[in-house]
């Protein structure tokens, strides 16, 4: 994705046409959920009790969509599912969101932010307790392919894929939007192999706060940044670059927040990061093998249990889930298998707050599918039947 003379808008229609029109009830014949009065679940601790902090009752679901592809959505897609068993309910779908392929939470679970992922770039604001859209802002860049909120929540983070640019745009009390204090696109490095741009594709905290990371497929780099949480911008702080070609998409950190996991799409790799909290280095290691063989795969997103104790890699080529264990306090990853994701192109993976369930977006053929999480041993077992969900790209289990 990515690479050659490819946009990422011509490589999703591409992908989009055989996808699964499963068609969910208007948002209006399902009740708003209630507004949830708490923050959001905090990542637990390896010691703390699994039974405890299980849920009951079904739990908020929302899944993202190419409003503008083939067969796709026609915006957010509203569902439930149950912490115990792992089944969806469809709910409704939330119009008036184009093409929102991807989706995060403010931390007090009030407002839900989408990218939309078109040529004109732009993210939105949803109100949860009514399911108002409380409106759009430019990112002032191409196809923005993922968001996520600063732990203070006064932050959106956005990434812009098609122009290789990282932005940040205020949110009010209300949750609502402001308009953008930051534009920043990744000019330098060059460009890696077969890239004709710099490629944007995830931006995040680091784990104690101090940093946003960004990881660049095109330049072949993770950009670490400090916020001026006044202002609203971002000062470079260190760049971190992999082997060329090697096209990082997605990078998530160890409980410990000393190591990351960084995903590879272009060479079909995995890479285990240090990171130094004070001057928000990182250092890339070795590549690592996905276990699946020598076909194109395009590795996709990679998560950790909340324990530590084991990491899980999106595989869309080859259609599959690979299980690690982390080992040496996060300093290490050691194959063990792949498991069958059970649908066609894994396109993004989400656990549950509790970590007891993962469930995997399947683009190509419009589905969801959850998995039971073991906490002893990382085993990965089916729970239920997929969900049918249009061109599915991101689930966001609350």
């Amino acid at each position: 994705m990515g690479s050659g003379g490819w946009s990422r808008r011509r490589f999703v229609g591409a992908l989009a046409g055989g996808a699964a029109a499963a068609a969910l009830p208007a948002c209006d014949d399902a009740p708003a959920p209630a507004s949830p009065t708490t923050p959001a679940v905090p990542e637990p601790s390896a010691s703390s009790s699994r039974g405890a902090r299980r849920p009951s009752g079904p739990r908020p679901l929302y899944l993202g969509t190419y409003t503008s592809a083939e067969g796709g959505g026609k915006g957010i897609g509203l569902a439930t599912y149950d912490a115990a068993t792992g089944r969806i309910t469809g709910t409704g779908t939330l119009t008036g969101v184009d093409d929102p392929s991807y989706l995060a939470i403010h931390p007090d679970r009030h407002t839900l932010y989408a990218v939309n992922e078109r040529e004109d770039g732009a993210v939105t604001a949803v109100r949860l307790s009514d399911r108002k859209v409380l409106g759009s802002r430019s990112t002032g860049g191409a196809a923005p392919c993922h968001l996520s909120v600063h732990p203070g929540g006064r932050w959106l983070f956005s990434a812009d894929y098609g122009s290789g640019s990282v932005a940040v745009h205020p949110i009010g009390a209300s949750g609502a939007l402001g308009e953008r204090t930051d534009l920043v696109r990744h000019t330098r490095p060059a460009p890696g192999p077969g890239q004709e741009g710099p490629h944007a594709h995830q931006i995040f905290t680091s784990p104690d706060g101090g940093h946003v990371l960004a990881v660049d497929l095109g330049t072949d780099t993770v950009y670490t940044y400090r916020l001026d949480e006044k202002a609203g911008t971002l000062t470079e702080a260190a760049q971190a670059r992999t082997r060329p070609g090697a096209g990082p998409r997605h990078l998530t950190f160890h409980p410990g927040g000393r190591y990351a996991y960084l995903a590879n799409e272009v060479d079909n790799t995995v890479a285990v990061c240090s990171y130094d909290p004070a001057s928000g280095r990182v250092k890339v290691g070795a590549p690592q093998s996905t276990g699946t063989g020598p076909g194109t795969n395009y590795p996709a997103q990679i998560l950790v249990t909340p324990n530590g104790r084991y990491a899980f890699l999106a595989n869309r080529g080859d259609n599959s889930l690979t299980r690690y264990a982390v080992e040496a306090d996060g300093a290490r990853l050691r194959l063990l298998d792949t498991v069958p994701v059970g649908g066609d192109f894994p396109r993004q993976i989400a656990f549950s707050p509790e970590g007891t369930l993962l469930f995997a977006a399947n683009q190509k053929s419009g589905t969801v599918t959850v998995f039971r999480v073991d906490e002893t041993s990382g085993a990965l077992g089916r729970a239920g039947e997929p969900f049918p969900s249009p061109v599915a790209v991101c689930a966001l289990p609350l």
